[in-house]
């Protein structure tokens, strides 16, 4: 019974691990100076709008890194938003994967 309890306190702390792992990425670039995970739109909008906005659409995360990496505007308010360009690929990936998989 112990190694159960121990073994799914594991399993619920991986699951964890890149959540954490991905919003520590999102302070690392200063994305979190602009947006907010869930609640109210700050500058920008909140992380888990953005995913229920783009749910099931076709293409998106592909579409979603070129607007992190290039910056844009008229989406989501006329503030925009400022191009990452220096924000390494594999990052911008994981990042939008990340923002999408939010609930």
């Amino acid at each position: 019974m112990k190694l159960q309890i121990i073994a799914a306190a594991a399993l619920a702390l991986a699951a964890m691990a890149p959540a954490q792992a991905n919003e520590a990425l999102a302070k690392k670039y200063a994305c979190m100076a602009c947006h907010v995970v869930k609640g109210a739109k700050t500058v920008g909008p909140a992380y888990a709008d953005v995913a229920k906005k783009y749910a099931g659409q076709k293409d998106i995360e592909a579409k979603l890194v070129e607007k992190v990496k290039k910056g844009g505007t008229g989406v989501w308010g006329q503030v925009p938003m400022p191009p990452n360009s220096s924000v390494p690929d594999a990052d911008v990936h994981t990042l939008v994967k990340w923002i999408l998989s939010i609930k």
